[in-house]
C-alpha cells in the first residue's frame, strides 16, 4: 500500500460524471450549473470520465468511447474550451471539493497525437503493425512501456493537469501497466502536489490471469496498491453479479468481502459501488425498491470509498452508451431516496468508518451484519437485502438502541434483534 496514503479516504463520496450525458448539452457549463446539487449527496470528489478529445480513426458508435483518446493534453470541443474546464474546476474548488481526471494510459486512438508524433511509444504485433493485446478493444492501439522515453512525456502530462487544479487520477486498466511507471509518476507528481489522489481501476482476477497467460503485464490488486490509494472491488464483483445472477450464494460474495480484510495491507482503500459506467445499473439488477435501497444502505456502510454512478440517485435503469449520446433518465428521480442518500452520506462521514476495526459476515438467514470498533465506540449495519422474518444475532448490549438511518428505535433482547424489511445501522 502506498505508505502515504490517507486512510479518511475511505469517508469519501466519489460521483462520477460523463459530460457528454450530463445536462442538456452535455458540456462543462451543463456539470456547472449542477454542482450544488451534486455537493448536496455528500459528493467529496467529482470524477469526470475522460474530458479529452476522441479519436475518429475506427471509432466505436456515432460519437466514438471517451476512452480512445486523442490528445491526453487537450479538452474534448464537445464539451466546452479548456478556460470552461478551468473555470469548472474553480467552481467545484470554491464548493469544497476535489477534481479526479480519467488517466488511459494504456492505450490511445489509432489516429492519436502520440500515433502521428511517436510511433515508437506503441506496442507492435508479431507483424510490427500496431495494436492492442484486447481483442474488442478495436477503436485503440496499445503503448510500451518498454520505452522510457514515453513515461517522461505521461509523466509530464500528469504535471500539467495538477499544475490547472487537478486533485487526483482515476487510471483506467492500471494493472495492464508496470508497476514501477505508476511509483516513478506518484513519485514526481508529488513533487507539483502533495496529496493527489491515485485510484486504480484494477481488474477482475480472470482478466489479470488472462494478461499473464499471453505474456503481458496484469498485476494483482496487492502490488496496484504499492503506487494507488484506491483500488477498484474488482476482485469480488464477479460473485456480486454472479448472486443476482444465480450463480453464487449471497455468503460466497460476503466471504470474498471478508477476505479483503486479511489479505490486504491495513490502511487499503477500496472503491465500493454497485454499480459502474461498465456494470449494469442498481436499479436494474435490484428493480425492488426496498431491496434496492437496502443494498445502498450497505453500499455506504462497507469500509471505502463510496462511488455514485450519475443518475444512480435517480434510480436509472439504464447503462448509458459509451459511443452516443445516451442521457441520464431523470425521470424516476424521488425526493425520498434522495435524502435517503443524504442521510447514509452523513453517517458514512463518521471517523469509526475510517479508523475502526472491520468484521463483515452473512448469517445463515442470509442477512448481512458488519461493524466496526474504535476504542469504547462500535458501529453496527444490519443489511437484510432478502427481506427475511425473524432475528438475527447482534454482538451488542441488551438495550434500546437508535436507527441512525430513520432515528426509529432498536431492541436488542438476548443479544438479537428482530429484523425488518429495512436497513439498520446502530
Amino acid at each position: 500500500m502506498a505508505k502515504t496514503t490517507d486512510i479518511t479516504l475511505r469517508n469519501k463520496i466519489i460521483y462520477s460524471v460523463y459530460v457528454r450525458n450530463h445536462g442538456k448539452n452535455g458540456t462543462f457549463k451543463d456539470v456547472e450549473e449542477d454542482l450544488e446539487r451534486i455537493k448536496s449527496l455528500g459528493t467529496d470528489i467529482i470524477w469526470f470520465m475522460p474530458i479529452h478529445p476522441i479519436g475518429v480513426k475506427n471509432k466505436k458508435g456515432s460519437l466514438g468511447c471517451p476512452y480512445a483518446i486523442k490528445d491526453y493534453r487537450a479538452v474534448n470541443p464537445e464539451y466546452g474550451t479548456l478556460e470552461d474546464f478551468k473555470r469548472l474546476i474553480d467552481k467545484i474548488h470554491s464548493l469544497g471539493m476535489k477534481v479526479m481526471i480519467d488517466v488511459v494510459y494504456n492505450h490511445t486512438s489509432p489516429d492519436s497525437y502520440l500515433v502521428e508524433n511517436h510511433p515508437e511509444f506503441f506496442y507492435r504485433k508479431k507483424d510490427g503493425k500496431m495494436g492492442n493485446k484486447v481483442g474488442e478493444w478495436t477503436d485503440i492501439v496499445d503503448l510500451d512501456y518498454n520505452n522510457r522515453d514515453l513515461w517522461d512525456y505521461q509523466i509530464e502530462t500528469l504535471k500539467y493537469w495538477v499544475s490547472l487544479g487537478v486533485d487526483g487520477f482515476r487510471c483506467d486498466v492500471a494493472p495492464l501497466i508496470p508497476l514501477e511507471f505508476w511509483l516513478k509518476a506518484r513519485e514526481e507528481v508529488a513533487k507539483v502536489k502533495e496529496g493527489v489522489i491515485w485510484l486504480a481501476e484494477s481488474v477482475h482476477l480472470s482478466f489479470v490471469l488472462a494478461m499473464r497467460e499471453h505474456g503481458f503485464v496484469g498485476l494483482s490488486d496487492s502490488e496496484v496498491y504499492q503506487a494507488f490509494d484506491i483500488c477498484y472491488d474488482y476482485d469480488v464483483n464477479d460473485v456480486y453479479i454472479g448472486y443476482f445472477k444465480g450463480e453464487n450464494t449471497l455468503k460466497d460474495y460476503i466471504n470474498r468481502v471478508k477476505l479483503q480484510e486479511a489479505i490486504y495491507p491495513n490502511n487499503y482503500v477500496k472503491l465500493r459501488f454497485l454499480e459502474n459506467h461498465d456494470q449494469p445499473r442498481a436499479k436494474k439488477l435490484i428493480p425492488d425498491e426496498t431491496k434496492l435501497k437496502i443494498w445502498t444502505a450497505f453500499l455506504y456502510f462497507q469500509k471505502g470509498a463510496t462511488l455514485i454512478y450519475a443518475g444512480q440517485e435517480a434510480q436509472d435503469d439504464n447503462t448509458p452508451s459509451l459511443f452516443d449520446i445516451d442521457k441520464v433518465n431523470w425521470s424516476g428521480m424521488k425526493e425520498e431516496f434522495v435524502e435517503y442518500m443524504k442521510t447514509l452520506a452523513k453517517i458514512k462521514k463518521k471517523e469509526i468508518m475510517a479508523k475502526g476495526f472491520y468484521k463483515i459476515d452473512c448469517d445463515d438467514n442470509n442477512v448481512i451484519v458488519a461493524s466496526y470498533k474504535m476504542g469504547d465506540e462500535k458501529l453496527v449495519g444490519i443489511f437484510n437485502v432478502e427481506l427475511k422474518k425473524g432475528f438475527v444475532k447482534v454482538d451488542l448490549e441488551d438495550g434500546i438502541y437508535r436507527n441512525l438511518i430513520d432515528g426509529e428505535d432498536v431492541v436488542v433482547k438476548n443479544g438479537e434483534l428482530e429484523l425488518k424489511d429495512k436497513a439498520i445501522i446502530i
